[in-house]
């Protein structure tokens, strides 16, 4: 039987944002945590569902931010809370009175996790940015693309996700686990210029060698090699080539039909690239997606087709539905998917509506009354009210 998920009964107010602050709060809601998100909430306000959709196992309070009932709400929550997401520019909730000197000044086990975009000791630190930005300033944008092409963004993934929500989820982690040893929570500081650098380590050090010193589009792993890249098939799909060691090069030229041409011996004479690839995607043209993938199913070539999402949805002989990140074998993350039968595998729980290809908006305030609840022993009446849906602390609550 599975053991209860490994953050059970963590605690983390999550001031509401969008794509990488919510994706740190994903992370730790799924592995167990008890995620209660902060939405601003002003006079007239509607309860309309906010844009942010990454919003599983989480629960929402409306706080006025600008009131001083709201700030005392906030303020009295992060006693007894673990960590804290602060999504915003610097500054912005240190003006609130809600930032760390303050919160962890009253809460010294409190993890207070805060990240941006830029460096927050940098010349881009007060201005504002996206993916693209962050992707730009830290050299990692400069890697992507076509020769001969401008730079490429691969979507917000890279900085957003990866280097922002990730990483801060990580650095999270390490807090808990120094909190073990120290009994002190601490600032925990990520940006998504140093998060999406720190992740593009290995062909930064590439560009000083021979396999990654080449311009833009023209090195092994970055689209120059014709047997590490993708290929057109017949029906208009595509197949992702891999084919880096020579025994895997050889399984590929060989089920390509190409074997007589003596390819494996020349495969690392950069002068032949461009012939190879003609023929690599000459060869390709021949067959369509289905039947590539027949003939290289259960071979060392490093032949795959690519899916899209949709297929990977919708047809139940793909390997689309959807797990935790990270196997846990006794004390498994929550499910994704309904209907599990290896919850060590896929997840414990009933999972969500939706699978994770659509996405569920949190409409503020929604659970917001039963998280008080359970995490605090709060009761409405006697510790808190909800006005116009918004949230307010009464006079003589105590924790």
């Amino acid at each position: 039987m599975a053991g209860p998920p490994p953050l059970q009964g963590l605690k983390v107010l999550e001031f509401a944002g969008l794509a990488p602050g919510p994706f740190a709060g994903l992370l730790l809601a799924d592995a167990g945590a008890k995620v209660l998100r902060i939405d601003r909430h002003a006079a007239g306000d509607s309860a309309a569902p906010t844009p942010d959709m990454l919003t599983r196992h989480k629960s929402s309070i409306a706080v006025d931010l600008k009131s001083a009932d709201g700030v005392r709400l906030v303020s009295e929550l992060a006693k007894t809370a673990d960590v804290i997401i602060d999504p915003f520019r610097p500054g912005v909730l240190e003006k609130l009175g809600l930032g760390p000197d303050v919160l962890c000044a009253a809460n010294p086990g409190l993890i207070y996790g805060r990240m941006t975009g830029f460096r927050r000791d940098g010349k881009y630190a007060t201005m504002a940015g996206h993916d693209i930005n962050y992707l730009a300033v830290s050299g990692v944008l400069s890697l992507l693309g076509r020769s001969g092409e401008k730079p490429h963004p691969p979507y917000n993934i890279l900085a957003d996700f990866a280097g922002g929500g990730a990483t801060l989820f990580q650095g999270i982690l390490l807090a808990v686990v120094a909190r073990e040893k120290t009994g002190r929570g601490q600032v925990v500081e990520a940006n998504m210029v140093d998060g999406a650098s720190y992740l593009a380590t290995f062909p930064r050090q590439l560009l000083k060698t021979p396999m990654g010193d080449r311009p833009r589009g023209e090195n092994t792993l970055d689209g120059g090699c014709p047997y590490y890249d993708t290929y057109e098939t017949k029906d208009g799909k595509y197949m992702a080539v891999g084919a880096l060691e020579p025994q895997f090069y050889t399984a590929l030229v060989s089920r390509l039909g190409l074997g007589s041409e003596n390819w494996d011996e020349r495969r690392y004479d950069r002068e032949t690239w461009p012939e190879m690839r003609r023929n690599f995607e000459a060869s390709f043209k021949t067959k369509t997606q289905l039947e590539w993938e027949r003939i290289f199913d259960g071979t060392d070539a490093c032949c795959t087709p690519i899916l899209s999402y949709s297929e990977l949805e919708t047809d139940a002989d793909r390997e689309g539905d959807q797990r935790p990140s990270v196997t846990l074998r006794e004390t498994p993350c929550l499910a994704v998917e309904p209907n599990v039968t290896d919850p060590s595998v896929q997840g414990q729980g009933p999972g969500v509506s939706g699978r994770s290809y659509t996405g569920n908006n949190l409409s503020p305030g929604h659970g917001g009354e039963k998280a008080l609840t359970d995490w605090f022993g709060w009761t409405r009446g006697k510790d808190f009210e909800v006005e116009n849906g918004g949230f307010l602390l009464r006079s003589k609550s105590k924790l």
